[in-house]
């Protein structure tokens, strides 16, 4: 088995410069120009593995952000394309999810021939994989075609999506029109690159203090499915607009991560755009801000910990300059020592009064942000209220923000007393350039209250703009179709808009060295402002998609 699927190793981001450090002649995967991943054996792994190793080295867990609904979609709920006289063409659309189902007609000419380029599954071994990558399979389109006609496809292209989120994503960006079914894709003639990421390794969970049935990809694979697609468009000369319905709470919240690097310079580049969902964190009380400026300097905040959550962490990110020490006091009320900071921190606290682990990593300087990090790890502690001090060693003002994992990493029994809705964004949407796009109910035209709000932790102005996300028609596994809400949802949406704008500039000839930052950047100026709101703002970002618009100011150029 390759080491990249074998969970007796851990997937460790590296920056390239390090690799002869580690080269021990198969043991590197390239994910970007910037980074490798290094695989190491470990027989046995423990909690202070994070803390020998260093946090910024394990990829972040990412979560998918819609919600799929097997209803049929409401009548008349979104018509996108019907006004567009852009639909796509000769623009080819990524999407790194859980798959696609390539038997959908959605996903077909009228021919019936697929209009899938590419689909690279990385849950599938001893297959085929990709040119440059060494596990998974990929499917050509002229595989996909001959399977399309065979009595069973299955055997010949054994790519499925159990899960639904990517084929509902794919859909809505490029679904050709079904009347029958009240349905398009906004970009209805673009091509397909599909990338099928595998689960997120056991070990890199257990690190984290992830539930073992969670369902959660790694940001390493993410970025291999990026580096994928984007070779498939530069081989065929196409340009290609990327769309990440997945995100993260953890990390600083700041664009940094390795995942948010790559974007960021991918969307600079020519005919490459990317797209990024919001996050749907804004009212799951799971995030916690405070600024202390007067003595004394310390600050007790608490956690609400549902009886479901068995295992789950937090993380606390101080601003530059803290130093700061942290106590924990369970819902018996006993205290635990006061844990400083240190450089290479891991603490297991004892209590006595209670059963279970908790285990403390106060990092004195996270290696990626230069930031003190405070991570704290639960598993099998009981619920309750818990209560957390975190204060000042110099005895001077400090503020911080705190972070529960999203999505379905933990329920909404667990929750932060007194939580803050901003600064909710997820990541990769906290990057600069890439387009972040939050989501709002395009039937009484009000935000969804799930969706993330920014700005980001260092003030970057996040969201961008503001989506239909409300019940979209989609289609769903096995011929069907259902609806799907959410940032992610709203984000495809914006993907097929963008992949209209990549139509008109490059494939028509009118701006061939177009960026995927120059698209962002005219959704941005076209989008629709309210007289009585100020613009920009954390949650609508500068305002709703206005595809019309954009449409206009295209066709008088």
């Amino acid at each position: 088995m390759e080491k990249i699927m074998d969970n007796r190793y851990y997937d460790f981001i590296i920056n390239n410069a390090l690799i002869p450090t580690y080269n021990t002649g198969d043991n590197i995967t390239p994910l970007t120009d910037v980074n490798s991943l290094v695989h190491i054996l470990k027989e046995q792994m423990d909690a202070c593995d994070l803390g020998r190793s260093p946090y910024h080295m394990f990829p972040a867990l990412f979560t998918l952000e819609s919600t799929l609904s097997y209803d049929m979609p409401d009548l008349f709920t979104t018509e996108v394309s019907s006004n567009m006289t852009t639909s796509g063409r000769g623009v080819i659309v990524g999407v790194v999810d859980t798959g696609i189902d390539y038997r959908h007609q959605a996903f077909m000419h009228n021919d019936n021939t697929t209009r899938i380029i590419s689909i690279w599954d990385q849950t599938l071994v001893d297959s085929v994989p990709p040119r440059g990558f060494n596990f998974g399979a990929e499917y050509t389109k002229e595989l996909i075609n001959f399977a399309l006609i065979s009595d069973d496809p299955l055997s010949l292209v054994p790519t499925v999506d159990t899960i639904g989120h990517g084929t509902a994503i794919a859909s809505i960006i490029a679904g050709r029109r079904d009347d029958t079914y009240n349905f398009s894709g906004v970009s209805p003639e673009a091509d397909l690159i599909v990338v099928k990421l595998k689960e997120a390794k056991d070990n890199l969970k257990e690190i984290f203090f992830v539930p073992e049935n969670a369902l959660c990809y790694q940001e390493s694979d993410i970025m291999l499915g990026i580096r994928y697609m984007v070779g498939v468009a530069n081989r065929l000369n196409r340009p290609i607009v990327i769309c990440l319905a997945l995100g993260s709470s953890q990390g600083g919240h700041d664009g940094r991560g390795p995942s948010g690097v790559y974007l960021d310079y991918l969307v600079q580049l020519p005919k490459t755009g990317v797209v990024i969902s919001a996050g749907n964190e804004g009212n799951n009380q799971r995030h916690y801000f405070n600024n202390t400026v007067t003595a004394p300097f310390y600050h007790n905040f608490q956690l609400v910990v549902g009886r479901n959550d068995r295992e789950f962490m937090v993380e606390i990110w101080p601003y530059i300059l803290s130093n700061l020490y942290i106590e924990i006091t369970t819902p018996t009320f006993e205290t635990s020592q006061i844990i400083n900071a240190s450089v290479e921190s891991c603490q297991r606290i004892t209590f006595q009064t209670i059963s279970g682990e908790v285990w403390v990593n106060n990092i004195l300087f996270e290696e990626e942000t230069g930031d003190q990090l405070i991570l704290v790890r639960f598993r099998n502690i009981p619920p309750g209220t818990w209560y957390f001090r975190v204060g000042s060693n110099r005895g001077e003002p400090f503020s911080f923000h705190c972070w529960l994992p999203s999505g379905n990493l933990i329920s909404n029994e667990t929750y932060f007393l007194n939580a803050n809705p901003d600064t909710t964004i997820t990541a990769d949407g906290d990057s600069s350039h890439p387009l972040t796009v939050t989501a709002y109910n395009q039937q009484n035209g009000e935000i969804l209250l799930e969706s993330g709000r920014g700005y980001t932790r260092l003030g970057l102005v996040k969201p961008d703009v503001g989506a239909p996300g409300y019940r979209i028609p989609c289609a769903i596994p096995e011929g069907r179709y259902g609806t799907i809400t959410g940032t992610g949802a709203a984000a495809a949406h914006t993907t097929g808009v963008a992949a209209t704008i990549m139509e008109w500039a490059y494939s028509l000839g009118n701006y061939t060295a177009v960026t995927g930052n120059q698209v962002n950047r005219l959704i941005i100026r076209e989008a629709d402002r309210e007289e009585n709101q100020t613009y920009p703002n954390n949650i609508w970002g500068y305002g709703k998609l206005d595809p019309i618009k954009i449409l206009k100011r295209l066709s008088s150029q």
